[in-house]
């Protein structure tokens, strides 16, 4: 694959300086800095906001949104098309629909219909990258292709095709209908025989265990995986399930990941000994460093929590689920998509409750006196969507945050 060519851009368009400008409109915030500037506590009126030491926009997210935007730029003249979501934050998405770019999505299979694509068209790959038949289909129409696929990804991509080379079924430790599993999984058939089965969570990996250790028969992996559409074509349990690689989908929770591949070692000695499973089992940590650091920056953070914790990011998004769900273990905790779920005018907050998908709407959530509020925020989440969050707080008891003025040697850590 070509890093750059009349057809194909994957290290940006050259137009960096160009877009930074409005990058930083559409996406910084000046609260945002003078909480990082005050050690990431910040004390106004009665409201003490502390923020998580790493949250929001990762490097492949900023990457990827800085191609988008180059793209704009370079073929404003042209069609531009992309493939899903670049990432999984409404306000980024429709950020890009106001400068014309048109959204390609897919059936429920997950399957897209790339025939409105003609050669003179641009056509962007999100970060979470698309299937292997997917990229073949979009290089036949002759367009333009700016892939911004996300250098994690590729890391794992990397795993399953060595792990599918060298006849072992990837293991993948995801969302089976997520837009990175899916490209992930068809990585596997670059090679004749490449298998990969996708485990949802602890749950369906005992499953897995127990099939390897000879306690269930074929029909349960059937049941659960293959009739559902959770592995490849012509799955084959028997055969399939004799050398295994684990894989993770670089947004799950990163301890389930790490817990899922040591069970399934586990499993892979108990049935073949310490020496079968030397021949048998592979596991890499395929973990987002971005991903991990969000983790543990929240799990410092719920060392000591805050009264309320409030989560910014896409109801979509499967790292911010991850985050509200790690915080609502220790604190009141409201998952938003953005500030438009804080009611300035009727004190009331829309929420997604951790672990589930239920929408609620809270009054009161907020207790009277002097108040902490954590803040943090998913991969996909630019600082104007945080900074806009805060705001909206302090409106609601009635600060104008353009009024603020801040002196970070006044602030305690």
């Amino acid at each position: 694959m070509k890093a750059n060519g009349d057809n194909y851009f994957r290290r940006g368009l050259g137009l960096k300086a160009r877009v930074k400008p409005l990058l930083a409109e559409a996406y910084g915030s000046e609260i945002v800095k003078a909480i990082k500037a005050a050690d990431y506590r910040l004390t106004v009126g009665r409201f003490t906001f502390r923020m998580a030491r790493s949250l929001g926009f990762c490097y492949g997210v900023d990457r990827a949104v800085e191609y988008a935007y180059e793209t704009c730029a370079k073929f404003g003249d042209r069609r531009i098309f992309l493939v899903g979501e670049i990432i999984h934050n409404p306000h980024v998405n429709q950020q890009l629909r106001d400068h014309g770019v048109r959204f390609l999505f897919p059936d429920d299979e997950g399957c897209f219909d790339f025939s409105p694509v003609q050669a003179d068209d641009v056509v962007i790959i999100p970060a979470f990258g698309v299937k292997l038949g997917d990229l073949e289909e979009l290089r036949a129409t002759g367009c333009v292709l700016v892939d911004t696929t996300c250098g994690s990804v590729l890391h794992v991509w990397k795993r399953v095709e060595s792990f599918a080379r060298d006849g072992f079924t990837s293991i993948i430790h995801g969302k089976h209908f997520h837009e990175e599993t899916r490209a992930t999984s068809s990585q596997v058939l670059k090679y004749p025989g490449g298998r990969y089965l996708v485990v949802r969570d602890m749950e369906e990996t005992s499953l897995v265990c127990r099939f390897i250790r000879g306690e269930v028969d074929a029909s349960a992996i059937r049941e659960v995986f293959v009739d559902r559409g959770r592995a490849s074509a012509g799955f084959d349990p028997e055969t399939d399930l004799e050398r295994i690689g684990v894989a993770n989908q670089t947004t799950m929770l990163a301890s389930e990941s790490l817990a899922i591949a040591s069970r399934l070692g586990e499993a892979v000695t108990d049935r073949y000994g310490p020496d079968g499973a030397l021949e048998r089992f592979r596991s890499f940590d395929t973990i987002c460093s971005a991903t991990q650091d969000r983790q543990d920056a929240v799990a410092e953070m719920m060392k000591d929590p805050p009264d309320v914790m409030i989560v910014v990011g896409g109801f979509n998004s499967s790292n911010t689920n991850h985050l509200a769900a790690l915080c609502a273990r220790s604190t009141r905790t409201f998952h938003i998509e953005s500030a438009i779920g804080i009611d300035v005018e009727a004190g009331a907050i829309t929420y997604k409750r951790a672990g589930t998908q239920e929408v609620e709407t809270a009054d009161g959530w907020l207790p009277d006196g002097p108040v902490e509020i954590g803040l943090t925020a998913g991969a996909s989440t630019p600082d104007s969507l945080i900074g806009q969050t805060a705001e909206n707080i302090l409106r609601m008891d009635g600060v104008d945050p353009t009024t603020i003025e801040v002196t970070v040697g006044e602030q305690t850590g």
